[in-house]
């Protein structure tokens, strides 16, 4: 069970999003893409009952972590973790969301992320992220621009996403920026949401 400091410390706050958008009166089911040690989706699945949570995640060591979690937490609620790539199209995945992994990422990673999303979600289905971005076109505070760089110099394809940028390819799937929240380490939840059919 690997234990990232990071996810510990964002799990209360990105639940509490959560708890305020999604139905807690129906039967629903949720994707976490890039599901990381698996600490966040145990958290999410203990308090959010109604929803089934089907962990993924590209990283195999991540994989075995997030089994783990779910041998250890033993949630009916939570399925069996799958190998996700999110740059391939949606109809390669077998499965059918919390997601941080827009800036750890190339760009087709988050083009797949929303045009899957724009695929599969119900009509006012949810599509929440959660991370760091830069707001029309500035990275801030200090912080967030030092990752930015470190990110770049690890992988040029990596990178602090702007939020208008991130809505326009959304708008491309049907999808639309209902809200963006402020959070702990400045991060931020950006919760997209899938028209209605007309």
């Amino acid at each position: 069970m690997l234990n990232a400091a990071a996810a510990e410390r964002n799990k209360e706050p990105i639940l509490a999003v959560l708890q305020e958008s999604v139905n807690t009166g129906r039967h629903l089911q949720a994707l976490e893409i890039s599901s990381g040690t698996g600490q966040h989706v145990t958290h999410f699945a203990q308090s959010l009952r109604n929803i089934v949570w089907q962990p993924s995640e590209f990283d195999r060591q991540s994989l075995a972590s997030i089994e783990a979690y779910r041998a250890h937490y033993q949630l009916p609620n939570v399925r069996p973790a799958i190998h996700l790539d999110a740059s391939l199209p949606y109809q390669e995945h077998r499965s059918g969301g919390h997601i941080n992994m827009i800036h750890i990422s190339p760009m087709a990673c988050s083009e797949g992320l929303f045009k899957g999303a724009g695929a599969v979600l119900k009509p006012q289905g949810l599509l929440m992220t959660y991370g760091p971005y830069a707001v029309n076109g500035q990275i801030a505070p200090q912080s967030n621009i030092d990752f930015d760089y470190s990110l770049r110099q690890r992988n040029p394809e990596w990178g602090l996403r702007d939020i208008s940028f991130l809505g326009s390819i959304a708008e491309k799937s049907g999808l639309f920026l209902e809200k963006v929240m402020d959070m702990p380490a400045n991060n931020k939840c950006l919760l997209f949401r899938k028209e209605s059919l007309v």
